[in-house]
């Protein structure tokens, strides 16, 4: 399903704009319902899901800025634990399944990790592409990450009947292309979506 949906992703891409995906990047990006698509009912779509996925993980690039160079380390156990505490409880809140919950926000963070891990081969390989400013993680990257944590677990509230339906996943390629065109994901960016939509569906 994976590399399905990578391919699905990056032929998206490629077919909308007729030219490789640009290098993502963390301004304001361009939402996928913005965009010349087909259009997908707001009922059936998992476009808001997917397009906070990306949104996620363009953050990564401010996340690795922050520790890159530190002895900050990309995996940190106990962090990931409480994001996923948090939001399984939080879940149980919104009549959603916690275990679920977990497993979806547990592939946000690889997803995450598989972003951060390539920016540090880049910049390692190209040290005139290292970032020139460090974000504050917890003043200016946490609540960013915050903010769409909670605007996850709404999307997956608001989602649960088609991530269970039989056209989950099919439903799931297409938002998946939609939101990799919108955000203007690169190939490392695709990856990383390619690892945060595994949980969704079921």
């Amino acid at each position: 399903m994976r590399s399905v949906l990578l391919a699905v992703c990056a032929s998206a891409v490629l077919a909308v704009s007729g030219a490789a995906p640009a290098v993502a990047h963390t301004s304001t990006p361009v939402r996928a319902g913005s965009v010349a698509l087909s259009p997908a009912s707001s009922l059936t779509s998992l476009t808001p899901l997917t397009d906070l996925f990306a949104e996620r993980l363009l953050v990564a690039d401010k996340v690795a800025a922050a520790k890159y160079g530190t002895d900050k380390p990309i995996d940190d156990p106990v962090r990931e634990q409480q994001i996923l505490d948090d939001v399984s409880a939080r879940a149980v809140g919104l009549g959603l399944d916690p275990a679920a919950v977990a497993a979806v926000f547990r592939d946000q963070i690889e997803a995450n990790k598989v972003v951060q891990r390539g920016l540090y081969a880049r910049w390692d390989a190209h040290p005139e592409l290292r970032p020139t400013e460090r974000p504050d993680l917890v003043k200016e990257v946490r609540p960013i990450l915050d903010r769409i944590t909670t605007e996850l677990l709404d999307a997956l509230r608001e989602t649960q009947g088609v991530r269970s339906g039989g056209a989950c996943e099919v439903r799931l390629a297409f938002a998946a292309g939609r939101s990799a065109f919108g955000y203007r994901l690169d190939g490392l960016h695709l990856e990383g979506l390619g690892r945060a939509v595994p949980s969704v569906c079921g």
